[in-house]
């Protein structure tokens, strides 16, 4: 028999108010569980904020998506969740020049693609083989089991590149700068097998963010819960098993403690806990007196010229993020960001859009030195999240360092309490957890 809820006492505490701990939340909720989330920040979300600037929505960190991850689609309170979408493929500056890449699905469709090139603003990258060959390559990606991929060596995603049967020319002008953007990792130091499943759900699904921001995930996720569950600003000094101990309100009782933090704050309330390496990120947001003509494309710097991964026209692959009129463009720099932020990144983007950014205004930039957990091989794509039985652990450090990894994590350790409070998880009740994307 579970207690009551109140001001003092809930069945499960979880600290940490970001996606992971909201979508444990949720599971928890759904099965009859008492559950307070406690968030330390004036906000919930961790890392997915999203600030208004003069009509303007900025991501702090705006992480891109698949439309084929399957917790988008299956996670409680994500129901009303509108996701934007990339023009198909991707724009990649390689030699100087820019190039179409990625965006077909079959061999056929490359070849279909090569042929009408002569209609297209901007040409394919490489001829109609090596178009063919990719197409081919991504349709048996998308194709592949998780288990396969999974039971594969592991090593550096660099180092597996090479034998994959693409050219050259695909792995250095599309597959590495892509897999830089959607890995946070210029040096793809990352595990082969996380970099496989990444771009399996590039290849099954559509690059795309939330409309509105990405604060648009753990908002939805936060509203579905019952009044009360989440509380922010609140600060906590110790917690063990049975109680938290915290700055505002004093000690909160519980029979089961997850920890839905990021890393670095899990390791200090769970000392012994191992801290990875992170990926720092800074993202910059321009405004502009009009939008470079690359469309609702994701543009990627093949030839590495600048600080500048990856850059879009924001407002053209989700409009509600800039005022009517108003262009957005947001821009991604990963490593250390360098000397004279801003005239060293506009410089940068004048090459990639090719045309001229003095008159371009910075509205922000963030930068987070610990955006992004880094996964080298070999990586557990599955860290337990039971410490032992009443004390969990969650979040994409725990899983994969992507939301889809986030989310999953939170299932899994909203799963393992609920076996160790012995509530039965029935078919269809949220506790299932999908396939790995």
């Amino acid at each position: 028999m579970f207690t009551a809820h109140t001001a003092h006492h809930a069945d499960v505490v979880i600290i940490g108010a970001g996606i992971a701990g909201l979508s444990a939340a949720h599971q928890l909720t759904s099965a009859g569980v008492n559950v307070s989330v406690l968030e330390a920040a004036p906000h919930i979300g961790g890392r997915m904020v999203t600030h208004d600037v003069d009509g303007f929505l900025l991501d702090h960190i705006g992480p891109l998506l698949s439309s084929a991850y399957p917790e988008l689609s299956t996670t409680p309170g994500l129901d009303g969740l509108v996701l934007r979408d990339f023009a198909p493929g991707v724009l990649v500056r390689s030699g100087g020049r820019r190039y179409r890449a990625g965006d077909v699905r079959s061999a056929r469709g490359a070849l279909k693609a090569v042929r009408t090139r002569s209609s297209a603003p901007l040409a394919p990258l490489g001829g109609t083989i090596e178009q063919a060959r990719l197409g081919s390559w991504l349709g048996r990606l998308a194709a592949t089991p998780a288990a396969r991929i999974l039971a594969r060596p592991d090593r550096t995603a660099l180092s597996a590149l090479s034998a994959r049967g693409l050219s050259p020319r695909m792995v250095s002008g599309f597959v590495h700068p892509l897999l830089t953007a959607l890995l946070s990792d210029p040096t793809l130091t990352t595990s082969s097998r996380c970099a496989e499943l990444a771009l399996r759900s590039y290849a099954r699904g559509r690059l795309c963010v939330p409309a509105g921001g990405s604060a648009e995930l753990p908002r939805l996720l936060a509203a579905a819960l019952p009044p009360g569950t989440v509380r922010t600003g609140v600060h906590v000094t110790a917690a063990d098993i049975t109680s938290v101990r915290t700055k505002e309100h004093g000690e909160l009782g519980c029979r089961s403690l997850l920890l839905a933090t990021g890393a670095g704050a899990a390791a200090e309330l769970l000392p012994g806990l191992r801290m990875p390496a992170f990926h720092p990120v800074t993202v910059l947001h321009h405004t502009a007196p009009a939008p470079p003509p690359t469309g609702a494309h994701l543009l990627l710097d093949a030839d590495r010229s600048g600080p500048v991964a990856h850059t879009a026209v924001m407002s053209e692959v989700d409009p509600s993020r800039a005022p009517h009129g108003r262009t957005l463009i947001t821009s991604t720099v990963l490593g250390p960001p360098p000397p004279d932020l801003d005239r060293t990144v506009r410089e940068h983007l004048a090459q990639l859009y090719g045309t001229p950014t003095h008159d371009w205004e910075l509205l922000a930039a963030h930068h987070d030195p610990e955006a992004v957990p880094a996964m080298p091989p070999p990586h557990d794509l599955r860290r337990p999240v039971r410490v032992l039985a009443g004390l969990y652990v969650c979040g994409d450090h725990r899983d994969t360092s992507t939301v889809q990894g986030a989310l999953h994590s939170g299932h899994r350790a909203a799963s393992a309490i609920l076996a160790d409070l012995g509530v039965r998880q029935e078919p269809g009740d949220g506790a299932a957890l999908p396939t790995a994307a």
